[in-house]
């Protein structure tokens, strides 16, 4: 009865060892709460927003241009994220967004005013030289 015992013991231990175990240490905590805070004060912000008649700027052609402009660079480094304010690299969600140009420029071809169509061709121009410096950069890392 002993060797059974021990045996079962060895099981039991060896079951407990087996398990993945959640580790929550204190910058783990640290950040949830840094990130709690965070998204707080954008809903706060966003109520305010909504009180004080802060309106959102009219749609336009060049406002959803500079969109995904402002989001590929947010994608290529270039520039903090709005949510967690700092900088990071994701080469293929700029891709996308460029990409998603491309495809606005290829879609509106014949229908833009003279000023959209050079912001948008300047814009491309822009972001493709960034995208490939920025795969460069990154093929040396």
């Amino acid at each position: 009865m002993n060797a059974g015992h021990e045996t079962n013991e060895r099981n039991e231990q060896q079951a407990r060892q087996d398990k993945p175990r959640i580790v929550i240490d204190e910058d783990w905590k640290e950040q949830v709460r840094r990130e709690k805070e965070l998204a707080k004060r954008m809903r706060e912000q966003g109520r305010g927003q909504e009180q004080a008649g802060v309106q959102p700027p009219p749609a336009s052609f060049a406002l959803l241009v500079n969109t995904f402009a402002t989001q590929a660079a947010v994608s290529l480094g270039a520039m903090p994220s709005p949510i967690t304010g700092k900088r990071a690299r994701n080469l293929a969600e700029a891709k996308h967004f460029i990409d998603m140009l491309a495809v606005l420029e290829d879609k509106t071809r014949g229908n833009l005013s003279p000023e959209e169509e050079q912001l948008l061709k300047q814009v491309l121009f822009e972001l493709r030289m960034s995208y490939v410096e920025a795969k460069g950069r990154h093929a040396g890392d």
